[in-house]
């Protein structure tokens, strides 16, 4: 028997079910959510949630022509299912295959590109600017977040909305998470009007009794919405949104599609900017998921019946690596303090705030303010440790050079998630990291070859008197653990294997069967790859772990140009401003005429797919690389940098 889902192919089909069968189709489309994530991976809890909302945004515009912007976006899935997707979940962040968020490319029933937090409003208050503009008639939607509301741009956006004189409204999906729990004075306010649905069942409830009254209903309930604001004011109080000029409506049961498309409808006829406040429950008709949503939010492969992951990872990750050795950390000094941007769990800094709790400080989403804030304790004589993914770092690079790094404070920031994360996307990955931080002037920038490394390089940086960024990957270290960890000296490398020939000859003249192999963090373990392929080929390879993208250990680096045919450097960092730029002036600044073959990743934004896959595909490939190696031993031009030739 042919289900409802069966009749959504394309955009607007939803408004061809029949109000009776909503229920269904919301059921048969968590029932499609938990079937097809459970198979591929991907963000679940959000969408679960998000369900009977989505429906009745879809019975509520048109698409392409009216504009929905999601928040973060990872919640958009049952957007993409009712606009025609459905086949798309098969291939679901697989390389080439239907991205996790909204992406304009995929479909014009996209709006915007999106992927970090708090962004939309300030999107759709540009759209509706360009709407009044050019005389548009289109319907304008923002989604948000009730975390992602105590980010500092959408509080920006907000202050600017209040004062819109043409429609506009906001969704505020209020589910009372981010990834973790939600903190700080926004959620508290939020939990408040929450708990008092008397407003909202007192207007509703009077509308339609008083409109049911023949010819008199309409004139009173018309003048008692003219004084909406006192009554708001009476049975709520506070009334923040109201008082920045924006319309308030709710909250509402944000699985009451009914109750919903009332409130939207009643939105559109607004002039001005109206938030529509909706209490909806993460994970919502999975009990694993409705119990553990922060687990649920971005998820593995699963097994349906139990909840538990498929194909658990082996081995102490980075992540694991990085909670162990702070709670460590944390016993042996009092003054170390740890911040996260509301990702306790996903930077690994939870069993620290459950032992250190009054040292814990989780600031929401709101890494700028995360950064600035470190550096208020760092003055008052603290160490922080800010643990934050490198994609979201990048928010608060100002922060960092103008807050933290001119006053040389001792803040260390934990770089989790540098390098290639995979299947999220463009918007995850964390390969800019070296360029927007190694240039920074006071800033030590370091990369462990392993997590035992890592360990090291953590109880080297709370040690220091100034900024140190130490940047991981994702995942484990399980093809360099078996390597010894030597003493963290600042500023120097690491010679992990030598040439098993000797490397001057007797005339002091380059060998030149010979290269040295450079690596930044995890590529490492690529160094080690590519010597075994050239060795097979009768080159005798040096293999150095960098340690410091910043400072460089400089006289290593030159010596080991000069003793080799071809200087490599291995990084998982766009080429662009990364370490491989950096030796490449180096080399040059010194005249040194070695052949230098930049191993990084492309100039470009990586989309998704697994970690593995896109390392080739974008730059990171072994028998690639070992061409090029050997074309620049045989004095050929090849496609990386060499310096001196530039």
């Amino acid at each position: 028997m042919a289900g409802i889902l069966d009749r959504i192919n394309k955009p607007n089909d939803i408004k061809e079910i029949s109000p009776s069968q909503y229920h269904r189709l919301a059921k048969e489309i968590r029932h499609f959510l938990l079937h097809r994530v459970s198979e591929r991976g991907g963000h679940l809890a959000s969408n679960l949630g998000a369900v009977e909302l989505t429906m009745a945004l879809h019975l509520f515009l048109e698409f392409p022509k009216d504009k929905l912007i999601w928040d973060v976006g990872h919640q958009a899935y049952v957007h993409k299912i009712l606009t025609g997707r459905k086949e798309g979940f098969y291939t679901l962040r697989e390389y080439q295959g239907m991205s996790g968020f909204p992406k304009r490319k995929e479909s014009e029933c996209d709006t915007f590109d999106t992927g970090h937090s708090s962004t939309s409003l300030s999107v759709a208050n540009g759209l509706v600017s360009a709407r009044e503009l050019s005389g548009g008639e289109e319907k304008i939607v923002a989604v948000i977040g009730d975390g992602a509301l105590s980010g500092g741009m959408a509080m920006e956006a907000l202050n600017n909305v209040g004062k819109l004189k043409s429609n506009m409204i906001i969704i505020l999906n209020d589910n009372h998470m981010s990834i973790s729990e939600n903190v700080g004075g926004m959620a508290n306010y939020l939990a408040k009007i929450r708990s008092n649905t008397a407003y909202t069942g007192f207007k509703y409830g009077l509308e339609d009794a008083l409109n049911k009254l023949p010819e008199v209903g309409t004139k009173i309930v018309k003048k008692l919405k003219q004084s909406k604001d006192s009554i708001k004011h009476l049975v709520i109080g506070g009334m923040y949104f109201e008082d920045l000029g924006i319309t308030y409506i709710g909250p509402i049961d944000g699985h009451d599609i009914a109750q919903m498309t009332r409130a939207l409808e009643s939105a559109s006829r607004m002039q001005k900017a109206v938030l529509v406040h909706v209490v909806t429950k993460k994970g919502k008709g999975y009990e694993p998921a409705e119990n553990d949503p922060g687990h649920f939010h971005g998820v593995e492969p699963f097994a349906l019946k139990t909840g538990q992951v498929l194909r658990p990872q082996q081995g102490v990750t980075y992540t694991g690596m990085f909670s162990k050795t702070m709670t460590e950390l944390g016993a042996q000094n009092e003054k170390i303090v740890a911040i996260t941007a509301a990702m306790p769990s996903g930077t690994g800094l939870s069993a620290f705030a459950k032992k250190y709790p009054e040292r814990f400080f989780d600031v929401g989403i709101a890494e700028e303010h995360a950064v600035t804030f470190a550096a208020g304790m760092a003055v008052g004589g603290y160490h922080p440790v800010v643990a934050v993914y490198s994609t979201f770092l990048q928010r608060a690079y100002d922060q960092i050079l103008h807050d933290v790094c001119i006053g040389n404070l001792p803040v260390t920031f934990a770089v989790d998630r540098a390098g290639i994360v995979g299947k999220d996307g463009e918007t995850h990955q964390g390969v800019f990291d070296l360029s927007y931080l190694a240039h920074i002037p006071n800033l030590t920038v370091m990369a462990p070859k392993s997590t035992k490394e890592l360990r090291e390089m953590l109880r080297f940086a709370v040690n220091c008197d100034y900024p140190v960024a130490v940047r991981y990957p994702r995942g484990t270290s399980e093809e360099t653990d078996g390597l010894p960890v030597a003493e963290i000296v600042q500023g120097k490398a690491e010679v992990l294997a030598e040439a098993e020939e000797n490397i001057l000859a007797a005339a002091g003249k380059v060998s030149g069967n010979t290269a040295a192999l450079v690596a930044v963090g995890n590529t490492v373990a690529l160094a080690f790859r590519i010597k075994k392929l050239l060795e097979e080929k009768s080159v005798a390879v040096t293999v150095i772990n960098a340690r410091f993208v910043a400072p460089m250990d400089e006289e290593l680096l030159l010596q080991t140009a000069k003793e080799h045919a071809v200087l490599v450097t291995l990084e998982e960092n766009v080429a662009r401003g990364g370490f491989g730029e950096r030796v490449s002036a180096l080399l040059m600044e010194h005249n040194v005429k070695t052949r230098h073959i930049a191993g990084a990743l492309d100039n470009c934004f990586i989309e998704h797919g697994d970690q593995e896959t896109l390392r080739n595909l974008y730059g990171l490939e072994e028998e690639d690389l070992c061409r090029r190696i050997m074309e620049g031993i045989n004095g050929e031009r090849t496609s990386g940098c060499s310096a001196g030739e530039a």
